[in-house]
């Protein structure tokens, strides 16, 4: 696979994933990912190979869908720490890409706790539409952690609750 599909595949996975109307938190440590993070639901997995700054590398995709908003986190190890700032501006300009949005995302800084300090780690708030042209919003953190880089996103088809994202975002935590 080529390009960045980060934030279809969410797109994707907010469509095909069964939706649950109750949030069940609960705490994630995914595989590989040294990061700790509360999923409202349990999330599936799944990995692949992609494009990201001048490499292939292998991304894994954890997500799940609960009252109508998808909760997901990506990440991948680029191997080099030149390609960490790269990739994560990559993925942020596609954000607004993946859903099709007719404005500006709007940035602010970021910080997770444990993360490896990037000018690039930033908190982005995005609003579009899906391929079959429903509105959608999203937010995401992009973030680092040494040579690995990190995308949690939460995107729905109405506006995401504001108590429901805070939980997911402030969650993140890395575990080294």
């Amino acid at each position: 696979m080529t390009g960045l599909p980060i934030a279809a595949a969410v797109s994707a996975a907010a469509v095909s994933i069964a939706c649950t109307p109750a949030l069940d938190w609960r705490e994630v440590r995914p595989e590989g990912s040294h990061l700790q993070l509360m999923f409202p639901c349990k999330p599936a997995s799944h990995t692949r190979r992609v494009s990201l700054a001048d490499t292939t590398v292998e991304m894994s995709m954890f997500a799940c869908t609960a009252d109508e908003a998808t909760y997901a986190l990506v990440f991948a190890d680029v191997q080099d720490p030149l390609r960490v700032t790269p990739a994560l501006d990559e993925l942020s300009r596609s954000l607004a890409a993946n859903v099709q949005a007719a404005g500006r995302a709007a940035s602010s800084p970021l910080v997770v706790a444990g993360m490896t300090p990037n000018d690039s780690a930033a908190s982005w708030v995005v609003a579009g539409q899906l391929p079959d042209g429903r509105a959608v919003q999203e937010r995401a953190a992009l973030f680092a952690y040494g040579t690995r880089i990190y995308q949690a996103t939460v995107v729905g088809s109405r506006s995401i609750g504001a108590e429901a994202s805070a939980a997911f975002f402030s969650g993140l935590r890395v575990s080294p």
